[in-house]
């Protein structure tokens, strides 16, 4: 299925130009397996920005320049962006399966309420990347967001503030919206999700339960 919700033009151009943390840049580029339209979108993206770079006039560089790229020689490189081959019809797409060498089964699932799983795959400097598996016809509990929260639908599906949402698409939620999506009933929907900051339950039982929770 072609996706219909798409990561923002923002999104997009930050994935091009290679400026997104890791986390972000493995949705991204697992959205792109499945999303040809976001494909011809990034090669756009990708031509104007070599175009921009011929058209750059020359400049001398600074006195210290061969210091500076020596130093950085012992400095750990940044993770290869990931690539987005052409995702099959099921499964997972590439980028996301190279960093589940086991399996989506072997992860070391744990358990948020009943019938909703996660498992943490990406993790550095506040910005998490996780897999969400949630009950056919399961609601997640009420929630708001401390900062910006990406999530992509990789199998089932799920409806959230009156749209749905399929294999593929990506919801975007940011610290103004509160939510309490559901699950699409038939089979499991299995979510890759990437925030920046902390969820918040909401309520007084929310108020209760959050500094045990692991969101």
């Amino acid at each position: 299925m072609t996706a219909t919700f798409h990561p923002s033009d923002e999104l997009l151009v930050a994935y091009g130009a290679g400026s997104l943390d890791e986390a972000a840049a493995v949705l991204i580029a697992t959205h792109l397996a499945l999303c040809p339209r976001c494909r011809v979108e990034i090669g756009r993206i990708e031509a104007l920005g070599g175009v921009v770079i011929e058209d750059l006039p020359p400049t001398d560089l600074a006195d210290d320049a061969l210091d500076s790229i020596l130093a950085r020689l012992d400095t750990r490189p940044p993770p290869a962006r990931p690539r987005y081959p052409v995702a099959e019809p099921s499964g997972l797409p590439a980028p996301l399966r190279d960093y589940l060498p086991g399996g989506v089964d072997a992860l070391p699932w744990k358990r948020l309420a009943a019938g909703i799983e996660q498992a943490i795959l990406l993790q550095a400097r506040g910005i998490r990347a996780r897999l969400l598996r949630i009950g056919a016809g399961i609601v997640v509990p009420e929630h708001g967001h401390g900062g910006m929260e990406l999530t992509m639908v990789l199998q089932g599906g799920f409806t959230d503030l009156g749209t749905g949402y399929g294999r593929g698409d990506v919801a975007m939620a940011d610290q103004q919206v509160v939510h309490s999506p559901m699950a699409d009933g038939g089979e499991t929907c299995l979510c890759l999700a990437v925030t920046d900051a902390p969820l918040k339950l909401t309520g007084l039982v929310g108020m209760l339960v959050n500094p045990f929770l692991d969101l």
